[in-house]
């Protein structure tokens, strides 16, 4: 999902920190809620393992660039089951920062295109999960199906956003297409992967049951919602 050096460049690059601002600001509201009812500590936890655990997504797990960017394993629907969407927005913020700041600086200034087209996705889960997971439904017993529309709604918003970034930066002629459908194709295989990937993390949650009352995850995780 990180956007190639070169496609967007001069000023068309300030659009990106715009939209990043507007995500990364709804994000830290969604944080002051968490907040108050969960306490600072937990959300300061939650963003942390978050942040930390991007930042190895990115490095450890395979990733290679296809077409206009790279395909990454984010598994951002298995950072929202476990920590909230507030917790893996800005974790996703702070890991992608410090993988520029530390590994790919060639990649810092499309920062906010790639905040944005991790972050933007991140939010629309968390509003398709009221309506696919049933209130009295806690994270940890979400069914395959269920996941498999969290994740493929995530995936294919990282997707549209790329695509408008490439065509934004390069315009519509028939090679960026080309290069765009490339890494489109490409990265929604992930989705046949990452629900799988959803279901092992949340039945390793449901052993670590004695961590239901730490503040580590979200509390849905284990319960229905408040």
């Amino acid at each position: 999902m990180h956007i190639e050096p070169g496609i967007v460049v001069g000023a068309k690059l300030a659009l990106g920190f715009i939209t990043a601002t507007g995500a990364v600001g709804y994000s830290l509201k969604l944080a002051k809620d968490m907040a108050k009812r969960d306490g600072v500590a937990p959300l300061a936890i939650r963003i942390v393992l978050a942040a930390l655990l991007v930042l190895s997504f990115f490095e450890v797990l395979p990733h290679y660039p296809v077409g206009v960017s790279e395909v990454h394993f984010i598994l951002g629907s298995t950072l929202f089951l476990m920590f909230g969407a507030a917790p893996a927005a800005l974790g996703l913020a702070i890991g992608l920062l410090a993988q520029g700041l530390l590994v790919a600086p060639a990649d810092l200034p499309q920062y906010g295109m790639n905040v944005t087209s991790l972050l933007v996705p991140l939010l629309a889960i968390n509003v398709l999960a009221q309506r696919v997971i049933p209130a009295n439904t806690p994270y940890k017993d979400v069914t395959y199906g269920q996941a498999l529309k969290l994740s493929t709604a995530y995936q294919g918003g990282v997707v549209a956003w790329v695509g408008f970034w490439a065509v934004y930066g390069a315009g519509v002629g028939a090679e960026n297409l080309a290069e765009i459908a490339t890494f489109s194709v490409a990265y929604m295989s992930v989705v046949l992967i990452e629900p799988v990937l959803d279901l092992g993390v949340l039945a390793a949650a449901k052993a670590l049951h004695r961590l239901e009352t730490s503040g580590v995850f979200n509390p849905r995780l284990y319960g229905a919602a408040a």
